[in-house]
């Protein structure tokens, strides 16, 4: 039988509460991280240089097609074993989760805002430099308002995925919302009412996140004919 009570008790206690707090921060932290690396890395993924573009297009196929369980492993098992320095207790699981999914999501966001600065036209950009803006004044007060605009669906997806994938940092023990929930559930062997809790969680998180990005949508969409 589903016990209610207990539901209720571990939807509204400190674990699970705890848990989620650990995993919004995260979440928070790497998408902030790699939405500002990315904003450059897709310029570079778009450069005239065909070694830049090579080299861009290599770290965007290797960290989209690896495993991102494979990279918290290697980051959190490898990185101590080929530098000493790692190996003191500052190297914590929440730090090795932040650089492994920074690595995975600056690819991702990489690609997402390189096709969006492509959506934007050239004759955005030549009507600015013919106004006599700088490259630096047309990218952040031209290109990058317009290519945000195509790109924030993409980017609120991105978001909501990463989110998920944090639940995979229970391998390397950080106690993120799946890590205290595994951890009641080997206690009490309840599953169903503990995993109805997390969810309960996961989804409100997920609502959050769709409301921001319909909100930031109509913000960036003003002066745009529907």
């Amino acid at each position: 039988m589903f016990d209610v009570k207990l539901f209720l008790s571990a939807l509204l206690g400190w674990p699970l509460f705890h848990g989620a707090v650990i995993t919004v921060v995260l979440c928070g932290l790497v998408q902030t991280v790699s939405l500002m690396v990315g904003l450059g890395t897709a310029s570079l993924a778009g450069s005239p240089r065909f070694w830049v573009r090579r080299l861009m297009a290599a770290y965007v196929w290797f960290f989209r097609g690896a495993p991102a369980l494979l990279v918290l492993l290697l980051i959190w098992n490898g990185l101590p074993q080929l530098f000493p320095i790692f190996r003191q207790a500052w190297f914590t699981p929440f730090l090795a989760a932040f650089i492994a999914l920074t690595f995975i999501q600056v690819a991702y966001i990489t690609e997402i805002l390189r096709s969006a600065y492509s959506a934007v036209g050239h004759g955005q950009t030549e009507g600015a430099r013919a106004l006599g803006l700088k490259r630096w004044h047309i990218f952040f007060y031209v290109v990058l308002p317009q290519a945000l605009r195509v790109a924030m669906p993409a980017l609120v997806n991105e978001m909501i995925s990463l989110l998920k994938t944090t639940s995979l940092a229970t391998v390397i023990s950080l106690e993120e919302l799946m890590t205290v929930t595994t951890m009641a559930i080997a206690t009490s062997f309840r599953f169903l009412e503990w995993y109805a809790a997390v969810l309960v969680y996961y989804l409100s998180m997920v609502a959050i996140l769709t409301v921001i990005q319909a909100r930031v949508e109509k913000m960036l969409s003003k002066g745009y004919a529907r």
